[in-house]
């Protein structure tokens, strides 16, 4: 293509993804009182910006090839700062490699566009092959920080071996969501972790973590479940103690593994927490999230936690790079009340439902937590079917009545109805007469 064309095309890409970026993002019909779906994802593989995929000079780019692909964009923290809300999304490469990247919006539900960079993560003594899933956090010490796992290949692995790898907790903090300071990753005793969580406020007067302790980078084995611990020093953590706040549990959506999504919201019954729970299927693993409460004073002790999932994935949200995931490390609470959820759907991309505290905290409290058999989930069911039945009696005993009534009004009605009266007419020999007449009167004119 000549210089014009050239030109013309470049034009086109930027002016198409301008359309697709400025699209608006309606709620989904129906929905269970709980939490508003939308209809459109947040953010996808497209929103990442032109100039992140494509050599725009047509001397080293001379058919205007995307030279380096985005496979998806999902798993992102979210804070509100400055007017806007951000989420930092997990972006993967084609490379299957993953970094971070910043993209804002006005109003929280679409029009999110990414910063012209992605994030620089500086590096430790170890450097990190692979970082993914941060969770952002406004601490009460005036930081923003940035928990997320870092990946590095496993050491004792054998040479023939190259998918073993150890998780860690990798700690960054920033003032601008710009500019990012490195902190020595988390150290605890367990070997490895994943899902590492800051708590927003001191406890104590140290930092708190939720963790998740885990044997393996795949398999939980002896560990698993949502741990708790405490570090006197942030840019140099180090957790000696953990706790389980939230085990896994036999046949239920945590069998496998479990792990704590962003930092929890403060509410006046307590902290909201919201999780992902994994179990095992004929299909592979299935991720959903769900919901608990924890003590303010005590944020590692439960107090509700409903039965079940709080969010599964839906129709194509089923389908992607790994199916049948949704997973949730960001939320953001608006000044009434309102929260925004970001959940990424398979590992592809990102969206956002929509609530309040005060609906979540009515979720949490009370719905009936899990009784673990298949006959006490019954019973539970029964006890609700029997309670709506008699509140629906009266309501179907008035109906039936006014029902009774207005079937008995139209017979009265049909019986006093008088017969209509007969209309008379002219009798065809008068009819006759009065027509020879008027015949022979106008003969006599």
């Amino acid at each position: 293509m000549n210089s014009q064309q050239y030109k013309k095309s470049v034009h086109k890409l930027i002016k198409d993804q301008e359309k697709f970026l400025a699209l608006r993002n309606r709620k989904s019909i129906g929905g269970n009182g709980i939490y508003d779906r939308y209809e459109n994802p947040v953010l996808t593989a497209a929103h990442a910006p032109i100039l992140w995929r494509y050599d725009l000079d047509q001397k080293t780019n001379p058919f205007l090839m995307e030279r380096i692909g985005v496979n998806c964009a999902f798993n992102a923290g979210a804070i509100f700062l400055n007017g806007k809300y951000l989420v930092v999304a997990r972006v993967e490469g084609n490379d299957r490699k993953s970094f971070f990247a910043v993209a804002e919006s006005k109003n929280g539900i679409d029009n999110f566009r990414f910063w012209d960079y992605p994030i620089t993560i500086p590096q430790t003594d170890n450097p990190d092959t692979n970082v993914y899933d941060m969770r952002v956090v406004q601490h009460e010490d005036g930081w923003i920080y940035g928990l997320f796992c870092t990946e590095r290949k496993d050491p004792a692995a054998p040479a023939f071996d190259t998918s073993s790898a150890v998780a860690q907790c990798g700690i960054v903090r920033t003032r601008d969501m710009k500019t990012w300071e490195r902190l020595a990753d988390l150290k605890s005793k367990s070997p490895q972790q994943r899902n590492v969580v800051l708590h927003p406020e001191f406890v104590g007067g140290k930092y708190a973590f939720y963790t998740r302790p885990q044997d393996d980078f795949i398999q939980a084995g002896k560990g698993g479940g949502i741990g708790w611990g405490l570090s006197a020093s942030i840019v140099n953590s180090v957790v000696d103690e953990e706790i389980i706040l939230d085990n896994r549990e036999y046949h239920t959506i945590q069998e496998v593994k479990n792990g704590q999504g962003p930092a929890p919201i403060k509410t006046a019954k307590g902290w909201l927490h919201l999780a992902h729970g994994v179990r095992n299927t004929a299909a592979g693993l299935r991720y959903v999230l769900y919901m608990f409460l924890s003590e303010l004073e005590r944020p590692w002790v439960v107090t509700h936690k409903p039965a079940g999932h709080f969010i599964a994935p839906l129709g194509g949200e089923r389908v992607g790079d790994v199916s049948n995931v949704v997973f949730s490390n960001g939320w953001i609470e608006g000044k009434k009340g309102e929260v925004f959820l970001y959940y990424a759907s398979s590992d592809t991309r990102l969206h956002v439902a929509t609530s309040t505290v005060a609906k979540l905290l009515d979720y949490v409290m009370n719905t009936p937590a899990d009784p673990l058999t298949s006959q006490g989930c019954v019973a539970q069911r029964c006890a609700l079917i029997e309670k709506n039945l008699a509140l629906l009696k009266p309501a179907r005993k008035a109906a039936s009545k006014a029902k009774v009534s207005k079937i008995a009004k139209v017979v009265r009605a049909s019986k006093s109805a008088k017969p209509a009266k007969a209309v008379k007419t002219a009798k065809p020999a008068k009819a006759a007469k009065t027509v020879a007449a008027a015949k022979t009167k106008r003969r006599q004119r």
